[in-house]
């Protein structure tokens, strides 16, 4: 990451986009979180300004062209260039079988989960490209490389984030610009918290024996914590990566290998 570098954040309001948020302010980012919940994107740049950086909040829905168009370009103005961009605004989706999906849930999760990042990125290159220099994060999914039944929508979004970065990262290359993706396993949180609670009622099982079966499919028999995710978006983010580009890493406490 370059000196005074400026650094936009999609769904940086929570979760995991938070902890990135704080982990780029660390490294020495002006953060825009570019997100659609106000109020939590108020406590985000509370936590970011407790490092002594800039946090700048606008509100912005990654799968609409004109939104994109206005952030990025609002963060231009303001900043004059971005040198890091982390798509990580996604969404879960619909819980069903395929021929149970509608079509408005199968579009709105491939709008949000690929769709925005692709916006994201052809409204920040040209301006990367100027200055000879970017950093794209894309967080995609360890589902990306393998089935999740009942997730149709979902597991082709992530897997769509992982052919984009890998295409994205040999077009842009020679430009100095890098593209990963970062593909997390089961992250602890409210968000998992709420998925083996919908689990154990559909299978009778207790809470506890849920994530317990899901934390023993990991080599370290643990779940994910955000700022694992955070740490790596950072490093992707500075100058110890400069050549790394094209990648799909997995953060899954050794849930997934490949």
């Amino acid at each position: 990451m370059r000196p005074e570098s400026t650094a936009i954040v999609t769904g940086g309001a929570r979760g995991i986009g938070q902890s990135i948020c704080i982990e780029l302010a660390r490294r020495g980012a002006s953060v825009v979180v570019a997100d659609l919940d106000s109020e939590e994107m108020a406590e985000t740049k509370e936590l970011v300004e407790e490092t002594g950086q800039r946090c700048d909040l606008v509100e912005t829905d990654v799968a609409s062209s004109q939104s994109v168009e206005e952030t990025v370009g609002w963060v231009l103005d303001e900043f004059g260039s971005v040198e890091c961009l982390v798509n990580n605004a996604g969404i879960a989706g619909p819980t069903a079988p395929c021929e149970d999906v509608s079509a408005e849930d199968w579009e709105q999760t491939l709008a949000v989960n690929l769709k925005g990042p692709f916006q994201m990125c052809r409204e920040v290159l040209p301006h990367m490209k100027t200055e000879s220099f970017g950093r794209i994060v894309n967080i995609a999914s360890v589902t990306g490389k393998r089935p999740l039944p009942n997730r149709t929508p979902y597991a082709t979004s992530k897997m769509g984030v992982i052919g984009f970065t890998r295409t994205l990262a040999a077009e842009v290359g020679e430009e100095n610009i890098n593209v990963n993706a970062v593909c997390p396993g089961s992250v602890d949180g409210p968000r998992i918290k709420k998925v083996f609670e919908r689990q154990a009622e559909e299978t009778g099982q207790s809470y506890e024996e849920v994530r317990g079966n899901v934390e023993r499919e990991a080599a370290r028999g643990e779940l994910v914590q955000r700022e694992d995710v955070a740490g790596l978006v950072g490093y992707l983010c500075s100058e110890h990566s400069e050549r790394i580009t094209g990648q799909d890493i997995n953060v899954s406490a050794g849930k997934v290998m490949y």
